[in-house]
This record gives C-alpha cells, sequence and structure tokens, in this order.
C-alpha cells in the first residue's frame, strides 16, 4: 500500500459522476476508459478494501465502487473478485494495474524534484510472528523511516501459516516454507529455540540433564490446539509427554511465564538471551532450527515504499544473525 498523494492530482472531485467523454479518457470499444478510474483500481488492489483506497485517494466507498464498476464496462470484464480478505485482482485487473502503475510512474515522473532524492510515502502494512516484529521488523522500519519520515509501517501480530487471500497486507512474515499461489516467497533466514528456565526454578525444582528428567517438568509453550504452524511442533514431536503448564499464543507471555518460574519454555534464542534470569538447558540435545519466510503479492514488490520495507527487513535479518542462531557467546546454558 503505497502513497498516492503525488498521482491523485490528476483525479478531479468524483462526488458527481464523471462525464460520459473527456479528454482525457481512451477508447476501448465504443466506451471510455479514464486514467482516473486506472489509478483508483490501482489503490483499491494495494489495500483490499474500497473503504480504505477511498480514504486513500480522499474519495467515498461508493465513489470508488462506482468508478470501478465504470471501469469493468469499459474493459468489458471483471477487475476485482471479493474473497474471505477483502478485494483481490482478476487476470483482467493485474494488466489494469500494470497499466496504472505506468501512469503513475508517468506522474511520479513529472512531480518530483529531480535535485533531491526521492523520498518514499505512504503506508506499508506487513504481518509477522510476534518476536520477529519486535527485534526485526520494528527496529529495520524505524532506521528507514530515519530517512524517510513520511513512510508509515503498520505491523499486524500474528503466528499462523500464509494466508492465500492477502487482500490489505503487502508483506507477510511466517515460519516454515509457505505454500502460495499468486504471491513471491523468499526465505530469510533461520533462527533457534531451545529449552530455558529461571534460575529460581532451577534451584528450586533441580535442572534436568536427560529427557527423562525434563519430562518431569512442565512446559511452558503455545497453545497445542490452536497452533497454526507446523514447523512449531517441536516440543510434541521431541517430548511429547511433558505436559503443559501455562500456554499461550504470544511468545512474550511465554517469556515471561518462563521468568516467573512457572515451567521450562520452548524459546526463541534471540529472544530468551537477552534475560539473565533465564538459562539454557540442555542445548545439545534441544537446538531446533526454522526458517523465516516473507510473502509479497508481485504487485505489491514492484512499489518502491514496500521494496525498500523488504530490504529494510532482509538486512536487519543478517545483521542480527548472531543472536537469531543463539550463537555460543551469548548462551547461558546449564548443564
Amino acid at each position: 500500500m503505497s502513497d498516492n498523494a503525488g498521482v491523485m492530482c490528476i483525479i478531479a472531485d468524483m462526488s458527481e459522476p464523471a462525464p460520459a467523454v473527456s479528454s482525457s479518457s481512451a477508447s476501448v470499444g465504443h466506451l471510455r476508459l479514464s486514467p482516473d478510474d486506472l489509478l483508483i483500481l490501482l489503490a483499491t488492489s494495494r489495500t483490499g478494501r474500497f473503504t480504505t483506497a477511498a480514504e486513500e485517494l480522499g474519495l467515498n466507498h461508493t465513489t470508488v465502487s462506482r468508478r470501478i464498476t465504470a471501469l469493468e464496462k469499459a474493459l468489458g470484464g471483471r477487475v476485482l473478485a471479493r474473497t474471505a480478505g477483502g478485494w483481490e485482482l482478476t487476470e483482467l485487473g493485474a494488466k489494469a494495474v500494470a497499466a496504472a502503475e505506468s501512469v503513475e510512474m508517468a506522474i511520479d515522473a513529472l512531480t518530483a524534484d529531480p535535485l533531491s532524492p526521492r523520498q518514499l510515502s505512504g503506508v506499508v502494512r506487513m504481518s509477522a510472528t510476534d518476536g520477529f516484529s519486535a527485534y526485526i521488523a520494528a527496529p529495520a522500519a524505524a532506521r528507514l523511516q530515519h530517512s524517510h519520515p513520511n513512510l508509515r509501517v503498520e505491523i499486524v501480530t500474528a503466528t499462523r501459516r500464509a494466508l492465500q487471500h492477502r487482500s490489505g497486507l503487502d508483506i507477510e512474515v511466517v515460519v516454515g516454507e509457505p505454500q502460495v499461489h499468486r504471491a513471491e516467497a523468499f526465505e530469510l533466514g533461520h533462527y533457534a529455540l531451545g529449552m530455558y528456565a529461571a534460575r529460581s526454578y532451577l534451584a528450586d525444582r533441580g535442572t534436568p540433564n536427560s529427557v527423562e528428567q525434563l519430562v518431569e517438568h512442565p512446559l511452558v509453550y503455545f497453545i497445542d490446539s490452536i497452533l497454526q504452524v507446523d514447523d512449531l511442533d517441536a516440543p510434541r514431536r521431541l517430548v511429547p509427554t511433558m505436559r503443559d503448564a501455562l500456554t499461550s499464543t504470544n511468545v512474550f507471555v511465554q517469556v515471561e511465564a518462563t521468568r516467573a518460574g512457572a515451567g521450562i519454555g520452548f524459546l526463541p534464542c534471540f529472544m530468551a538471551d537477552q534475560y539473565a534470569d533465564l538459562v539454557r538447558v540442555m542445548p545439545d540435545q534441544f537446538d531446533e532450527r526454522l526458517p523465516y519466510w516473507m510473502v509479497l503479492r508481485p504487485e505489491a514488490l514492484r512499489q518502491p515504499a514496500v521494496a525498500a520495507v523488504a530490504s529494510a527487513l532482509k538486512a536487519r535479518m543478517l545483521e542480527f544473525e548472531g543472536p537469531l542462531a543463539g550463537t555460543p557467546s551469548r548462551r547461558r546454558s546449564a548443564r
């Protein structure tokens, strides 16, 4: 969802129906195709919703709906299809958006200051897991905004599979290789998970040194019945008889529960290693490595703001590679 301010100057007040013929319209059959309508479709494709597109364009949603209908009549087919997550482009709509992007770039070229570096602006919306959002996405976005103060990044936290319909989302970051269609997927890198316990907990309950001893302790982890990501089922696979103590959909809750002595947590090393009161237990036996993958719609990747955020995420992953891997210098293991 990139900025439309630089291109929407071409869109006149559309609170009234557009005239049937305008000097800026091109003929498609016997109907007229308006570049304004193409730009409205472009905004809708980036948000997935008429209401959000209308807000960005300074219109009302009924006007957006009406202009999309006019565009479909001019093109002779549907450009949008309704899905559970919002509006998705049809094959014809994707062709129309490609033309709209050319119009947008032409307007940007006419209005840009050739002596000033290009400033990114608008909104990029992404979803990612709690830990990735806090330690990777937030620092990456903040650094990018230092150079582009008009850029806004919205981060929706969720631990789930990649969506098949991602209307309104420019970037998704998921755990495990995604199975997606009409999208581009890139592996960002890996992170390590291990067993951790509070020092006070181990002092009171003893430090396990074998799987047999470990299963006598309660587990702090995700809620098994609603966990959507198969790659995150390691504790149930490695120690299936370890009983749940405190479970949560939020990894920050898991970290704090482990610190409070609720049990032994199976935690991302890059999060648990931040706390001196947490000790890694049996690191040689429990060292799970999982990949982060980034998923983008092809049309989103062509937006400069989205591409810049994606590059910033990759750079932050490289910068944070040591903590993500749970490097030995950061480990405080109980042996």
